[in-house]
């Protein structure tokens, strides 16, 4: 079928074929984007050794345990009660203490940073404890340059004395109410488990934004995309031609990076594997769209990587709950994480690794994701069919 069209200058008509959608050019684009994906070494690279690198790192370089700080305690009493309190301290997992008799050694070290902090027993500290009273029976001190280690610090002071004192107290009543503190999802408050799930979304991120946005942009700089765009493929068959390659690779990485999670760094995955393949699916779209819609502003590798760690790593990173809890983030900034789409990605990972299967927690956050990937298409096919014009 024919369509007439005029030239913008009002030349004369004319006569060219409108583009349908058509089954056999789309696997056509599809085969030939497969090839030269498999052909790339930095594709291969990216979307296979990276996801790899990026959860070992997360699983054993970055963690938010506080374990074997390192404290002094500064032993100034000679009595036995003062040794058998500083015999708790040294009896724990979570602290490697340092022992000395002057606080004018640890208090160096605080400095130096070798310390991040101390507990002082007195000299009084059999007075001190047969007062009862409410005289503090031993004085900490912490490194604030650390306000998270030195709140722990003071905390798990607080606790081995008062845990000490109590057994001292073996002839007080019992307590009519006891509290018995109880974790779900992460019984054992590991944060390797709340980090590998947020670390797959990253990986997504980088596989989806990132590695579009490089190889659409190396066309244009090549002239190659120019060449496919006066085929007789339509819009829509070229975008799809060219992303659903890269969504197919995207959805290996996350079950290599699922398989990884489970069976290497031993993160529970209580919900299904169908879940999480839905969730992965949805959440490739706004990154490809991303991705896509950068390739078409920028026309040169270097400016496409630049914006794509600006728009979509970095926040992805940063403003999606990954290390940083979005409720603690000024309400501002709370705002913006709407618009990042690893936002509810991430939520969604830690809700079926950890809790399992809620839909109440997916159904919101695949509406969200979809809504921006197809905000992100749109903008992308409208620039696509321009630079076609």
């Amino acid at each position: 079928m024919k369509v007439v069209e005029k030239h913008k200058d009002g030349a004369g008509p004319m006569q060219g074929d409108l583009r349908r959608f058509d089954l056999r050019r789309l696997v056509a684009l599809v085969t030939k984007e497969s090839y030269q994906a498999l052909r790339d070494p930095s594709t291969l690279l990216i979307a296979f050794v990276l996801p790899v690198v990026l959860l070992l790192l997360f699983a054993y370089a970055v963690s938010l345990d506080a374990k074997d700080v390192r404290v002094g305690v500064v032993l100034e009493s000679p009595g036995a009660a003062a040794q058998e309190l500083a015999a708790a301290f040294s009896g724990t997992r979570f602290l490697d203490v340092h022992f000395a008799h002057d606080r004018r050694e640890v208090a160096e070290q605080l400095v130096s940073g070798a310390l991040r902090g101390y507990v002082v027993i007195p000299q009084d500290f059999e007075q001190r404890l047969a007062q009862r009273g409410s005289e503090p029976l031993v004085q900490i001190v912490t490194d604030g340059s650390y306000p998270n280690t030195a709140n722990y610090v003071e905390n798990y002071a607080r606790g081995v004395v008062q845990t000490w004192r109590a057994g001292l107290d073996v002839a007080a009543p019992a307590q009519s109410v006891v509290l018995e503190p109880r974790y779900w999802f992460n019984p054992e408050l590991e944060s390797r488990r709340a980090l590998i799930p947020g670390a797959i979304a990253i990986v997504m991120t980088i596989i989806g934004t990132m590695l579009t946005a490089l190889v659409v942009a190396r066309e244009w700089e090549r002239g190659t995309m120019e060449a496919v765009l006066s085929t007789p493929a339509s819009v829509a068959e070229i975008l799809i031609g060219k992303l659903l390659p890269y969504f197919v690779l995207g959805m290996l990485s996350t079950l290599g990076a699922a398989a990884l999670a489970v069976f290497v760094f031993g993160v529970p995955m209580r919900g299904s594997l169908a879940a999480l393949l839905l969730l992965s699916a949805v959440f490739m779209v706004p990154a490809l769209g991303q991705g896509l819609l950068i390739s078409s502003l920028a026309r040169n590798q270097f400016l496409a990587a630049q914006i794509a760690l600006f728009t979509g790593f970095l926040p992805a990173f940063m403003l999606s709950g990954f290390l940083y809890e979005i409720d603690a983030m000024p309400a501002p900034i709370r705002a913006i994480t709407r618009a990042v789409p690893a936002r509810y990605f991430v939520d969604s990972l830690k809700t079926v690794f950890l809790a399992g299967d809620i839909w109440a927690v997916f159904l919101p956050n695949l509406a969200a994701m979809a809504a921006i990937g197809a905000v992100f298409f749109i903008i992308a096919k409208r620039a696509t069919r321009k630079n076609l014009e």
